[in-house]
């Protein structure tokens, strides 16, 4: 949260098609705070993106479009939410189209547990890159905390909850124990 991942994937999107190239973002149908149809950043960024579903090859989706405009680039935002399937045929499309794909995504939810799209990437990805943000104390953040109504941590509930910063606070590893009550004294 809070790391510029959408942001990032914007100026990639933004450099291809300045050199005359073709990216095609795409965007989970899960994640829809900004529209179904676009990525938008919190610095105000935006731009199109073709929404995939949890049961949708996107090998098959992105081979489609290819056929019609050459891809040079392939652009996954909330890539947490992607199926293993999914993170399979998107190495498909590298290994088979030729077209680079870039996730960008969280690993960890609120409780510090991988999601499925970011435990198959973390495995199968060719590179990583960590965009990095901050806790509150200045510290690399690397968590993710949950906050309900009251804006106090949450320390159980379902995986997936779509928010934003009204919903979510970046911590260092110590913060983020301390608030769910997981730091020994």
């Amino acid at each position: 949260m809070n790391a510029g991942k959408t942001t990032t994937l914007l100026q990639s999107s933004h450099n291809y098609a300045e050199r005359g190239m073709n990216p095609l973002l795409l965007k989970p149908l899960i994640d829809n705070r900004e529209g179904q149809a676009f990525i938008r950043s919190r610095i105000g960024l935006e731009a199109e993106a073709h929404i995939f579903e949890k049961e949708e090859n996107l090998f098959q989706k992105v081979d489609r479009h290819h056929q019609s405009t050459t891809l040079h680039c392939v652009l996954v935002d909330e890539a947490q939410f992607l199926t293993r399937e999914q993170v399979v045929q998107l190495g498909e499309i590298v290994d088979q189209l030729g077209i680079p794909v870039l996730c960008y995504g969280l690993r960890t939810d609120f409780l510090g547990e991988l999601f499925e799209g970011s435990r198959f990437l973390l495995a199968w990805a060719d590179e990583l890159r960590e965009i990095k943000t901050v806790c509150h104390c200045g510290s690399k953040a690397t968590m993710t905390v949950r906050l309900n109504e009251e804006g106090k941590p949450l320390q159980a509930g379902e995986q997936i909850q779509i928010g934003g910063n009204e919903s979510y606070v970046s911590m260092c590893r110590r913060h983020f124990k301390s608030s769910i009550g997981l730091l020994k004294s």
